[in-house]
């Protein structure tokens, strides 16, 4: 069996919700963006041996339909023997993209795959543009929290776990300001593939659009108080504590892994930088979605013969605070989290979450932070809607 390594990954900034640097920019041109700047940064690799794309989109429909993973490779000017796939495992679709892979060539099926994840929730709303939930499921009580919505599962993790409001703001202050330093500091200039991004004025009466660089995440909201966060309220629930100031931001972005035999990178003389080692999802209650990282850890880490002292950094994804403080707590590692070992650099509260682009994005941010700070194991991992976790443990090399 051959060991598959990854020997780069990148990803573009994430781009506010209609706001920010990607809202006016397709998600098939920013993503051929993020593979032709990973191409670039590889001039060893000869496009011709590359078998395969594998593209996470969690709404694969629109300008993301007609399988994006295809669409990508030619516009990114793979060769035609390139080919192309789409999963989608909602917010786990781009580490589910690089788990495939990754066990696509242990199998020995392929040498060479970039894997990942593209998305835009600017242009394509949560539950796609034409949504139609199975009425005799809603009316007849036999999936009752099927199609329940994201935010109110959320309330659910909080009022059941006992995770106070004061706490889901304090979590989302530290977010913003360690994001905010990441940023200062220039952390994630080395993983970021610039993208050339379209934004519009009014000039002369006209609407004009010009290209512009957008270079780094957008989304952060700094300086923030708990005292700023606790005036707002609950869209979700009345009286509830999560807020737009303490649950991940809609986003838009695309991060991408190239992965190959060991053997292959040894005869291109490429370094690997790690590889993933494990993989697990597990189910959980629909209505309590968010608590799925607490099952699929635990999983991913007896797979593994290891534990959580094992992990040198974690990247949980936050897409409500109420989950993420929750899943810490259950794994046993909230200290963890207060020590930089869980999100150093900001979560999804600060620097978005752009849905089955996220793994991928998680996975570039982790295994740069690693080699930062010389650690040897992390995981990625999340919550997924429908009731799910994700997550991937990666080793260095």
């Amino acid at each position: 069996m051959s060991d598959a390594v990854i020997v780069e990954a990148v990803r573009s900034p994430g781009g506010r919700y209609k706001k920010g640097g990607l809202a006016n920019t397709r998600s098939d041109a920013y993503g051929i963006q993020v593979l032709k700047g990973l191409m670039a940064r590889l001039p060893q690799v000869d496009p011709g041996e590359i078998d395969d794309l594998i593209v996470g989109c969690s709404f694969p429909e629109h300008e993301q339909g007609m399988n994006m993973g295809r669409i990508l490779a030619m516009g990114a000017g793979l060769p035609i023997s390139c080919s192309g796939m789409t999963v989608n495992r909602f917010c786990s679709s781009g580490v589910q993209a690089i788990a495939d892979a990754t066990a696509k060539i242990r199998a020995g099926w392929s040498e060479i795959i970039i894997a990942g994840g593209c998305e835009t929730m600017s242009h394509i709303p949560m539950g796609g543009s034409a949504m139609r939930p199975n009425p005799d499921w809603k009316f007849d009580g036999s999936m009752p929290n099927v199609y329940i919505n994201m935010g109110n599962t959320a309330e659910n993790v909080a009022m059941n776990h006992n995770v106070s409001r004061a706490d889901m703001d304090k979590f989302a202050v530290e977010s913003n300001r360690r994001a905010y330093e990441a940023i200062q500091s220039g952390k994630f200039k080395e993983e970021i593939i610039p993208i050339n991004a379209f934004k519009y004025k009014i000039k002369n009466g006209k609407r004009i659009r010009e290209t512009v660089v957008f270079d780094m995440d957008d989304g952060v909201r700094w300086p923030t108080t708990v005292e700023d966060l606790g005036k707002l309220k609950s869209p979700f629930k009345l009286g509830g504590g999560c807020t737009a100031g303490n649950s991940s931001q809609m986003t838009d972005g695309a991060a991408f892994c190239m992965i190959m035999t060991a053997e292959k990178a040894k005869a291109l003389k490429l370094k690997p930088i790690a590889k993933m080692t494990h993989y697990a999802v597990a189910g959980c209650l629909a209505e309590e979605m968010g608590v799925g990282p607490a099952y699929a850890i635990p999983k991913v880490l007896k797979m593994a013969g290891l534990t959580t002292k094992d992990v040198d950094v974690f990247e949980i994804n936050e897409a409500f605070a109420s989950q993420a403080i929750y899943s810490c707590r259950e794994v046993g590692i909230e200290d963890r989290y207060w020590a930089g070992d869980i999100n150093p650099n900001g979560g999804a509260i600060a620097l978005g979450h752009p849905l089955g682009c996220t793994g991928a994005k998680l996975t570039a941010q982790l295994l740069h932070e690693l080699k930062r700070r010389g650690g040897k194991r992390g995981i990625v991992s999340m919550c997924i809607g429908g009731g799910m976790g994700a997550a991937g443990l990666y080793e260095m090399l």
